[in-house]
């Protein structure tokens, strides 16, 4: 019999804990179940088994990942939009560093995962498309932005910017450099 109280979300939250003490890597049923509570074994009777926790962790993580970045967009558009989605997403990704590792860098087979990260996509692809650009350019503008942002915040979390230059300069002029990108891209189409 199942424990009371635990349930397919509850051994995700429990996982979320364990990646955020020690990072991915740390991440085993036998893990899980201890911050459960319970015996191995009783956690495939939630999940199958560590792929399928893995992929119910990084829909998870898209998912509140696209919830803040369209908290931060709601009601703006243009630049202010961008600016908000790029400080949206430099913050969940280095506030939650570690399960934002936990998000797949190419096209997940798992369809709940996909079905995840298309929802990010739809958000910056609406910021985007206030610019008033093809469906090229944005498709253009959102691998530029994902690539800027994904790349600069795993920098900082991995501590690879060590000058003493201030790091929020840093994002600043990252941010002003894309934000010049929407009208450029229009140029090149």
């Amino acid at each position: 019999m199942p424990r009371a109280g635990l349930t397919p979300a509850a051994v995700v939250d429990a996982a979320l804990r364990v990646v955020d003490r020690a990072g991915p890597a740390s991440l085993t049923l036998a893990a899980v179940a201890a911050e459960c509570g319970v015996a191995t074994p009783s956690l495939y009777k939630h999940v199958a088994g560590l792929p399928e926790l893995r992929s119910l962790l990084a829909a998870r993580v898209l998912d509140d990942l696209t919830a803040a970045a369209t908290s931060a967009v709601l009601g703006r558009s243009g630049d202010e939009a961008l600016e908000s989605l790029m400080r949206a997403y430099h913050a969940y990704a280095t506030d939650n560093a570690r399960r934002y590792a936990l998000v797949p860098q190419r096209p997940d087979p798992d369809p709940s995962v996909a079905s995840a990260a298309q929802r990010l996509v739809a958000v910056i692809f609406a910021v985007f498309k206030a610019y008033d650009l093809t469906d090229a350019q944005v498709v253009h503008a959102t691998r530029v932005l994902r690539a800027a942002m994904h790349g600069f915040a795993t920098l900082v979390s991995e501590g690879g910017f060590q000058m003493s230059e201030d790091l929020a300069t840093t994002h600043a002029v990252l941010t002003a450099t894309l934000k010049s990108l929407p009208p450029a891209a229009r140029a090149t189409a």
